[in-house]
């Protein structure tokens, strides 16, 4: 049944986020990297300290700057070298993008969803978002590709605290012969929920005080125009990485009943015809290397 109020929608969305603590707090470390990095004294020493408490991390971290996806001329074999070229947003970005992935474990809910799906997707969209950056020489590559991966968090949330209700929205859920979806899962959401994975997603972002950049993706990669126009370069990137990587066929597409891109977003960001055919055709090769990264 829908929330009838914002009161109401809010409730739903504070309890769900409460009682998935093992999703609502990222690991230790991230956050620690997150707040040293947030200070502006802070240098690569200080954030190599940190990283090297844990090997693991430090392992995928030199496994992505050594990508194919960075295309550094060397290979690179420390964390302190990997934080000078790179630059301590970036590493950071990596950090949480790494931490990220155990969220998106997990089988399949039901016949129309499962975790694996929605972890290719993000990915593409990921990918999608930074070569969207590169094509038009935007400087938020690495901002881009976070906010590809975290755009549909939302759901892991529903997944962890709202499961059955998420499994009527999906029995509910129509899709054509191509798999296309005939209703607007989001109505959906909010009918059967009482809030969509958008909200969701705007409030995990708020929890784990990512920049509000984040929550404006989460919250509004479907709808972007209704952000202030100084607010919606990141969240544009990621409308149009959505649908282009759904476009692909990279795993799940079920909330996008239509791929066309609004021409309005695409004049935001001065995207021409001739930069989407790009980005469409340089995609499959930039998604192997991001896929290859998270392996």
């Amino acid at each position: 049944m829908a929330a009838t109020t914002t009161e109401e929608q809010a409730a739903i969305i504070d309890s769900a986020i409460k009682g998935i603590s093992h999703i609502a707090t990222l690991p230790e470390i991230t956050i620690k990297i997150i707040e040293l990095v947030e200070q502006p004294t802070s240098t690569a020493q200080d954030l190599h300290k940190v990283i090297a408490n844990d090997p693991a991390l430090c392992s995928r971290i030199l496994k992505v700057v050594n990508s194919a996806f960075y295309g550094l001329p060397r290979q690179i074999g420390s964390i302190n070298r990997a934080i000078v070229l790179l630059g301590l947003n970036a590493v950071k970005n990596i950090a949480i993008a790494a931490s990220l992935t155990k969220l998106f474990r997990g089988g399949e809910l039901c016949p129309n969803f499962s975790a694996r799906d929605l972890w290719v997707h993000s990915i593409g969209t990921a990918a999608c978002s930074k070569l969207i950056c590169d094509t038009l020489k935007i400087g938020l590559p690495d901002e881009a590709f976070l906010a590809g991966l975290i755009h549909d968090i939302g759901m892991m949330v529903e997944v962890q605290a709202l499961r059955e209700q998420l499994v009527q929205v999906f029995d509910q859920l129509e899709f054509d012969g191509e798999g296309v979806p005939q209703q607007d899962m989001r109505e959906l959401e909010r009918q059967v929920i009482g809030a969509d994975h958008c909200a969701f997603g705007a409030a995990l972002c708020e929890t784990w005080k990512f920049p509000k950049s984040f929550a404006f993706v989460t919250g509004h990669h479907h709808n972007p125009m209704e952000l202030p126009g100084g607010s919606r370069a990141l969240t544009s990137i990621v409308y149009i990485a959505d649908r282009i990587t759904g476009e692909a066929g990279y795993g799940f597409r079920s909330d996008l009943q239509s791929l066309e891109l609004n021409p309005d977003i695409l004049a935001e960001l001065k995207m021409t015809d001739e930069h989407v055919a790009s980005v469409r055709e340089n995609l499959p090769g930039v998604f192997e290397e991001v896929e290859g990264m998270f392996r």
